[in-house]
């Protein structure tokens, strides 16, 4: 093992299609989505021996019930992955599955390791409410005047953004619309071919009540489940608001609570000449920022130019961003005050047509990102988002 500082380096990377909430993957375990995601990712690298994996890093936003157990661990086993690689899983909310790919990348660049696999998976289908199953926040953080906006819900930080950036219903409305037809467009155009892996879904039905034998059913998901080719600016401004009687924020300039895996495959560049693999990206940079928590949306705006500088490259040379659209409000905000251009965010649809499944989301934009680079010749791409309780991350890759 090389103890030395070094660079690390996407070798491989997949996603499963995204399902809705309750939707395709409704009756899925999260933890059979992460096995899937890693078996998946692994084919791609079959020169690897899995033994030298150093560790199996997922993200997870809510790990609890069947997304709970260290599912990393438990995912790897269920992959057939040797017993004797490691699972660790991690949580940063919706910026959890690119903390994993931070910290499989970080672990090669410390020389810690040559080979580690970042994931992420989330079952939103499986949580009774949007924060979890159980909610037990500890009171006392309250206490405080400047913490109260732990106790908004993520619409009503929406909201805040939406008054302080000035983002009218009309620009949220128009965004989401344009998200649709950019992801409707790449999935007619073929453009996920090379991220997504089929995920074939096994329901077990109730079977004969005589002999007991139960049926089973199987289809195969090959896209991504929330695009949708029939929105139009006349149905979402038909939409209520959901979180304030005057605000903006709806359901449509939302994103789409989701299910979904990724898995990314990193290594040296020891490893990558001793299996002669071809790299897909290096890992440039990554940096998380805190900010109020009311106003969490605007996280990207501290975390974005901490990322650059890092990478050392400008703003300017980003020819790709992945901008998670946790509400159209935010990304809008987000846009403007960064100076970012709109056809360079999300060319290919953002979490409010493709769906945003929390903690899985960092690693699935990461897997978009890597292969979009590579179709259209760019060298920079960033990946980045806001964080529930105040807090931005973005992560920065150079395509080779």
């Amino acid at each position: 093992m090389n103890m030395q500082k070094q660079d690390a380096y996407i070798v491989a990377a997949t996603r499963l299609p995204v399902g809705k909430r309750g939707g395709m993957y409704g009756r899925t375990r999260p933890d059979d989505l992460l096995a899937a995601a890693l078996q998946a990712v692994l084919a791609q690298v079959p020169g690897l021996d899995a033994g030298r994996i150093g560790d199996v890093i997922a993200g997870c936003a809510m790990p609890e019930a069947e997304q709970g157990m260290n599912m990393a661990r438990m995912g790897l086993l269920l992959a057939g992955l040797p017993q004797q690689v490691p699972g660790l899983t991690i949580n940063r909310f919706c910026a959890s599955g690119l903390q994993a790919v931070a910290d499989a990348a970080s672990r090669i660049r410390l020389g810690e390791a040559d080979v580690m696999i970042a994931a992420g998976a989330e079952s939103m289908s499986v949580m009774s409410q949007m924060m979890g199953n159980k909610i037990s926040m500890n009171p006392a953080i309250f206490d405080r005047e400047d913490h109260l906006g732990m106790a908004f819900g993520m619409g009503l930080t929406a909201e805040k953004v939406a008054q302080r950036w000035k983002v009218s219903r009309e620009d949220q409305d128009a965004f989401a619309l344009e998200s649709h037809r950019r992801a409707v467009a790449a999935q007619q155009a073929g453009y996920f071919g090379q991220e997504i892996t089929p995920f074939e879904i096994v329901v077990h039905e109730p079977g004969n009540v005589a002999d007991g034998t139960p049926k089973i059913t199987r289809r195969t998901a090959a896209q991504d489940e929330g695009p949708r080719a029939d929105s139009s600016i006349e149905a979402l401004a038909r939409l209520r608001t959901v979180f304030a009687a005057r605000g903006t924020v709806t359901a449509g300039n939302s994103s789409q609570m989701s299910d979904g895996a990724a898995a990314i495959v990193l290594m040296s560049e020891r490893m990558i000449k001793e299996l002669n693999v071809q790299p897909l990206a290096r890992f440039a940079g990554y940096a998380v920022a805190g900010v109020p928590p009311e106003i969490m949306g605007i996280g990207p705006v501290e975390a974005i130019p901490r990322a650059l500088q890092q990478a050392g490259i400008g703003q300017a040379q980003l020819d790709w961003i992945e901008l998670n659209e946790a509400f159209a409000a935010q990304a809008l905000a987000v846009i403007r005050e960064l100076g970012l251009d709109p056809a360079r965010v999300n060319p290919l649809g953002g979490a409010i047509a493709l769906g945003h499944p929390l903690g899985a989301t960092g690693a699935i934009r990461t897997a978009t990102l890597t292969h979009g680079l590579r179709r259209t010749s760019g060298k920079y791409g960033m990946v980045t988002m806001c964080i529930g309780t105040g807090m931005g991350a973005a992560g920065v890759f150079e395509a080779l």
